[in-house]
């Protein structure tokens, strides 16, 4: 069996490389084997039986334009989204405030170190957005991320920030552990976490957390463009508004474990 025992514990590249091919199709349909083998560095006959261990299980489809991923990748998908508490009340909320704001909003949960969106919702005047339901970004550049990083347990959080690799994504990005750690301080302090054109040139986002006690379970967020989320409306309706929306979710979630 090919293993890669880089890091703790043995790495199987056969299970790497498969998911590799699986990402890929997600990112870019009905591609041809050629075009898989160009684009991940693997040879024709790597990938090929690695597709056809893949379409054996169902997992790809092939067809006349190349391989495109199977709809059984969907009811792995909403078999996630059980495992996440009270999703319902989340995606009610989302759509209320976006409905309320007329703007993008969106909720999020922390892995692997970095935000993980869970839904996500799009108003009357919402602007478009690199982010989509299952994809992550940084915790350091995102209202969302630093929200939720702001109220991890002090252990993972300092994991989290020691293992950053800061990259300036705009002008306004923070590349430094020490500039978090002072921005964490002033979440906390202030109850909310701003995003100020650090991931996006142009957009400004807003995020509460999700509390069930002491323990973080997400947080929810609105984005929009500078030209609407100036200081005044940032720091105080759409602050309010997003705090709003937590406390639902918070009570919900209370309510139903009860």
């Amino acid at each position: 069996m090919d293993t890669q025992p880089d890091g703790p514990g043995r790495r199987i590249r056969g299970v790497q490389i498969a998911f590799s091919i699986v990402d890929l199709l997600q990112r870019d349909e009905k591609m041809t084997l050629t075009g898989i083998a160009d684009e991940l560095g693997y040879s024709k006959s790597t990938v090929h039986s690695h597709l056809r261990t893949l379409v054996d299980e169902e997992m790809v489809v092939p067809t006349e334009e190349g391989y495109r991923l199977s709809l059984r990748i969907l009811d792995m998908a909403e078999h996630v989204r059980t495992q996440i508490g009270n999703y319902d009340v989340i995606a009610e909320e989302v759509e209320a405030l976006a409905t309320e704001t007329e703007e993008i909003a969106q909720f999020g949960i922390e892995e692997y170190g970095r935000v993980s969106y869970l839904y996500k919702a799009r108003g009357a005047r919402a602007v478009e957005t690199a982010s989509r339901v299952g994809t992550h970004q940084p915790m350091y550049s995102t209202s969302l991320g630093k929200t939720i990083l702001t109220h991890l347990p002090a252990e993972k959080r300092d994991r989290i920030i020691d293992d950053c690799e800061f990259e300036p994504l705009t002008a306004k990005t923070i590349t430094s552990a020490e500039a978090l750690r002072e921005e964490l301080d002033e979440i906390r302090e202030r109850g909310y976490g701003i995003d100020n054109e650090e991931n996006i040139d142009g957009l400004r986002c807003v995020a509460a957390p999700v509390k069930n006690d002491e323990t973080v379970l997400g947080a929810v967020s609105v984005s929009g463009p500078t030209s609407r989320f100036t200081d005044d409306r940032l720091h105080g309706e759409l602050a309010d508004q997003v705090r709003r929306a937590a406390n639902v979710i918070e009570l919900n979630t209370k309510f139903s474990a009860d």
